[in-house]
Formats: structure tokens, C-alpha cells, sequence
């Protein structure tokens, strides 16, 4: 381990001698490029070096273990559990951040929430998962963009897709695809009868254009009126976009904008994410067809959580994790359910590295 840490930490200084040079100074690409590799490797670099400070204070209280002042040994010795513990810290850290990192962690995400059984109590949901996601969103300061929707009538959504850009979205909101149960008494429900119904969330990282390209041969692009619940215009001019790839006959359709232009530009993106994904699931189908995902099998048709309202209860199935604080999950604190999804992760990742 230490030799890798060894390899980090040259590394490290060699972009740092690159970013000062001239030629990279002159180059806005290649800047870009050894600035966020910096960036990546600032954390560890930091940690193996509090842990390489920590090793020379325990070897100094070692030392003077030796020393023939009494009082100095004495304070040496009650110096050293501490330092070995910390030292513990350090060394548990540095091996989660040598694990293989996900090259989509930073990547900003396209999120696909869908209403399945139960009616419009499931559209009511899908809207309260919405807002849920918006409100987790907004308070990391990332930036929420609807890029389409199709609302009911009551205020829910058969289907919603919205963009999050901000810093590390990826890495906080994979986990989240599955289904979401949800156990409630729905407000048209008059025997307080409880209902179970679901949404099915996709959570995608977003595709460059390098990673996706989309040739114009490949795309059959249809322009038609949009049209919102219940049927009435929300726009006179023919500005909705439906696009179909057709090597892969995946269909994206976007009408929440009033321009033709904006509509396209949405589907596209959506297209890219999706197609960079199927690509991905390939890949990892043919590289382990058997192996288990770290959490759960990954398959978005599986069950993932259940809220329940009667009891205040929020489920992760995945883990066995129960809080009774599903009013604040609603609105937006997630991080108790996302922390603990990611240490299962990196669990599971140190025992199969060891």
C-alpha cells in the first residue's frame, strides 16, 4: 500500500511542477486536464502525509521511552495510545482512498423518476421524490434543470427528468435507482385504508459528446404540437421533439419548452445519458456476467426502500437500515441514508481487495 502511496505522492508533485511550467500555462486543455487531476489526488496526497507526520511522532515517543528524565517518558507514554490510534485513522482512510475509484463520481446526473403501481397515488409520489432530490440538491448547492415532465391533473408526475450539475452528484445519488416503495393513506382513501405504491427511479451520469457520438444518420427527429394534462394546448406551434435512435430504437420525447431548438438540445442529453449507460451495463455485464453489485444487484427492478408514513418510517432494504425520520427525508436530508450506503460500499470493496 505504501508503495502506491509512494507513486501518488510523485505524481502529485510532478503536476505541480507541470502546472508552473510555461508550456501548460500556455495550454488552456492540457491545464484543465493536470488541474483536476490534481484535484483528485489532493486528498490522499494530504492523508499519507498527516500519516507520514503521525509515524515520525510515534517514533519520537518511542524515542524518549529511553530517555532518562522520568518525566519524559512518562509523557511519552501517555502519549502513545493516542498517536497509535490515530495512526489507525489515517491507515483505515488511506486504503478507502486507494480503492478503484468510479470514473462517473464527478459527474453531474440525469435523474429519471416514474410513477408504477398505484395510480395516481404513485404520480402523487413520484412528485414528493421530486422535491425530495430537488431539496438534497439545493442544499449542496448543486443546480436543478427540469428536462421533462409529464404532470397529472392533481399535481403529481407520470414521469419527471431533471438534470443535477454540481460537484461530486454522482458519487452521492447512485445509489438511489430502484424502486421506492411507499405505504400511506392516500387523502381520496375515506376508510383510512392503507395503500402501497411505487415509483421506479433511474439515476444515470451525464454523457459528454466525447463520450457519446451521436451521428445525424442514426437519429429520426419528429416535431409535433405539445399538450399538457388533460389534453389542452401549451402551445401553438408544433415545438415538441421526439427523438428515436435507431440502431437501438431508444426513444426520448421533450415538450416542457416552448422553443424546438431547447426541446431538442434536452432530448439529445437525455439520449446521451441513456446510451452511455446501456453501454456501460454491457461493459460490466461482459467483464463480471456473474458477480453481485456492492449493493444489491443493481437492477432497477428491485425493491430498494419503503416509506412509510403511519409509522414515520424510511426502509433501505439493501443494507437492513431503519430511521424513524422520514418527514426529514422528505425534505431533503438524505445524508444519514446516503453515508451509510456509501461506507457499505467501500466495505464490501476493502474485503474483496484483501
Amino acid at each position: 500500500m505504501f508503495g502506491k502511496l509512494d507513486a501518488v505522492e510523485r505524481r502529485y508533485l510532478e503536476i505541480e511542477d507541470s502546472l508552473a511550467s510555461p508550456a501548460v500555462l500556455g495550454n488552456r486543455k492540457e491545464l484543465t486536464r493536470l488541474a483536476k487531476e490534481r484535484s483528485g489526488l489532493e486528498e490522499i496526497v494530504r492523508t499519507f502525509r498527516q500519516w507520514k507526520d503521525v509515524q515520525a511522532e510515534i517514533e519520537g515517543s518511542k524515542s524518549l521511552l529511553q530517555d532518562a528524565d522520568e518525566a519524559m517518558r512518562a509523557l511519552a507514554q501517555e502519549e502513545l495510545p493516542a498517536l497509535r490510534s490515530r495512526n489507525e485513522d489515517l491507515e483505515r482512510r488511506l486504503k478507502q482512498l486507494l480503492l478503484p475509484r468510479d470514473p462517473n463520481d464527478e459527474r453531474n446526473v440525469l435523474l429519471e423518476i416514474r410513477a408504477g403501481t398505484g395510480g395516481e397515488e404513485a404520480s402523487l409520489f413520484a412528485a414528493d421524490l421530486f422535491r425530495m432530490y430537488s431539496r438534497y440538491a439545493e442544499a449542496r448547492g448543486w443546480r436543478v434543470e427540469m428536462l421533462s415532465s409529464s404532470p397529472t391533473g392533481l399535481g403529481g408526475f407520470k414521469e419527471v427528468i431533471a438534470m443535477i450539475e454540481g460537484q461530486g452528484a454522482y458519487s452521492r445519488l447512485k445509489f438511489e435507482g430502484g424502486v421506492h416503495r411507499v405505504q400511506r393513506v392516500p387523502e381520496t382513501e375515506g376508510s383510512g385504508r392503507i395503500h402501497t405504491s411505487a415509483v421506479t427511479i433511474a439515476v444515470l451520469p451525464e454523457a459528454d459528446e466525447i463520450d457519446v457520438v451521436l451521428d445525424e444518420r442514426d437519429l429520426k427527429i419528429d416535431v409535433f404540437r405539445s399538450s399538457g394534462p388533460g389534453g389542452q394546448s401549451v402551445n401553438t406551434t408544433d415545438s415538441a421533439v421526439r427523438v428515436t435512435h435507431l440502431p437501438t430504437n431508444l426513444v426520448v420525447t421533450c415538450q416542457d419548452e416552448k422553443s424546438q431548438h431547447k426541446n431538442k438540445a434536452k432530448a439529445l442529453k437525455i439520449l446521451r445519458a441513456r446510451l452511455l449507460d446501456r453501454a456501460r451495463d454491457e461493459q460490466q455485464s461482459e467483464i463480471a456476467a456473474s458477480r453481485r453489485s456492492m449493493v444489491g444487484t443493481g437492477d432497477r427492478s428491485e425493491r430498494i426502500r419503503t416509506y412509510n408514513f403511519p409509522q414515520n418510517r424510511v426502509t433501505d432494504h439493501r443494507i437492513n437500515l431503519t430511521l424513524h425520520a422520514l418527514d426529514r427525508t422528505l425534505e431533503g436530508a438524505l445524508d444519514p441514508l446516503i453515508d451509510a450506503l456509501v461506507t457499505h460500499h467501500q466495505a464490501e470493496a476493502l474485503q474483496t481487495t484483501h
